[in-house]
Order: structure tokens, then C-alpha cells, then sequence
């Protein structure tokens, strides 16, 4: 039988959240429409008032279009490939020309 001895850190959950929103330029309100939830609801999970639903984590993942991995990397001891696949999926969205950039970027670092 598996024991879990690890328990979520809301408050890490709903700053990474509120984070990512913001650099979305999204409001609770939008990001509350998006979700079909209240306002409210989104306040109280960015500010820990309240634990998440699976179901309510996930529509945020997608409405952020983030993944659940991403905004739990920092609790989990795989964290490494939670970035790595949120940086992979950044990327998509640029074409080549500025791939090519962003890999010299990387390369001077």
C-alpha cells in the first residue's frame, strides 16, 4: 500500500497560479470566466482560503494554458522536467527565427 506523506502547499499553489495569471494579463474575473467559476473562487484558491479541486486545477492549467506539472513543479521532486516541459512548450509558439535566437541566448548563458 502507498503512503503519502507528502501534502500540497496551497499557498506556493495559489502564488504560482496568481503568477502566471498576471503575466496572462488576466483578472480573476477573466480567468473566473474562462474557468465558469466565481471571481471569488479564484481569489480564494490564489490566496490559500481554499483547497483547489482536481477538476478546478485542471481548467486552470488549461485556461493559463499551463500544465498542472508546472504549477506544482516546485513541491515535487521531479520539478526538473516539470520546467523543462513548460520552457519546450513556450517555444511552440515562435517560429524558427526566433528559436534560433533564444538557442544563442541560451548558449551565451
Amino acid at each position: 500500500m502507498l503512503c503519502l506523506q507528502s501534502t500540497i502547499d496551497y499557498k506556493k499553489l495559489g502564488l504560482r497560479i496568481k503568477e502566471i495569471r498576471i503575466s496572462k494579463e488576466l483578472t480573476q474575473e477573466n480567468l473566473a470566466q474562462i474557468v465558469d467559476c466565481n471571481s471569488s473562487h479564484i481569489s480564494n484558491v490564489e490566496n490559500a482560503h481554499t483547497k483547489v479541486s482536481l477538476i478546478a486545477l485542471l481548467a486552470i492549467a488549461n485556461a493559463l494554458d499551463t500544465t498542472i506539472d508546472y504549477l506544482l513543479a516546485d513541491q515535487y521532486k521531479k520539478s526538473k522536467n516539470a520546467l523543462d516541459g513548460a520552457i519546450l512548450k513556450a517555444l511552440e509558439r515562435f517560429d524558427n527565427e526566433k528559436k534560433e535566437r533564444i538557442l544563442k541566448m541560451i548558449e551565451l548563458m
